[in-house]
């Protein structure tokens, strides 16, 4: 019988988003909950809480709307791959399918800035993504960072916090 991918989720957005963040494919909690950011110890929704306002702990719902409200919409590069477990490194590279970036774009047209969580994001965007995007779309600002999950030890979390809040501000000044 045939291994089925892991799928990702629908984007969080409004047609007036100015902020995308990216990350690669969903984890297994993630999956399990069909929620964005699902493991409990992922900083994703701690650090946008300080944010958007909407306590970490909130509804899904919430949280979500929440995100719309300050402008930012949230969506994975891959859309659907193989992958043991939850671990980017796990992630079977020639099963990676990626999202329609540039249909996305058409209905997100005010989209300014993408922020990458994590490595894995952000190399397979710029590899699969970026070279099939008109001028418009390939000049939006693309910004790395580092990544919020649980397996991310390399950056105490008050650091990646702090680069997080900084990049997600200065959207609004863009």
């Amino acid at each position: 019988m045939p291994r089925r991918p892991s799928t990702g989720f629908e984007p969080i957005a409004a047609a007036d988003a100015r902020l995308l963040i990216l990350g690669s494919l969903p984890g297994r909690r993630s999956l399990e909950l069909q929620q964005y950011y699902g493991q409990p110890r992922n900083a994703f929704w701690s650090i946008l809480a300080a944010v958007t306002g909407v306590a970490a702990d909130a509804e899904y719902a919430a949280r979500s709307a929440g995100l719309i409200a300050a402008g930012i919409a949230v969506w994975d590069v891959i859309a659907a791959a193989h992958r043991e477990g939850s671990l980017d490194s796990r992630i079977e590279r020639e099963s990676v399918r990626v999202n329609d970036f540039a249909c996305f774009f058409e209905r997100h047209p005010h989209i300014v800035r993408v922020l990458f969580n994590g490595k894995t994001a952000e190399s397979l965007y710029r590899r699969h993504v970026l070279p099939v995007l008109n001028s418009r779309e390939r000049a939006i600002e693309l910004i790395p960072l580092p990544s919020t999950s649980p397996a991310n030890a390399a950056a105490p979390l008050p650091a990646r916090r702090a680069a997080w809040e900084r990049a997600i501000r200065a959207t609004s000044a863009v």
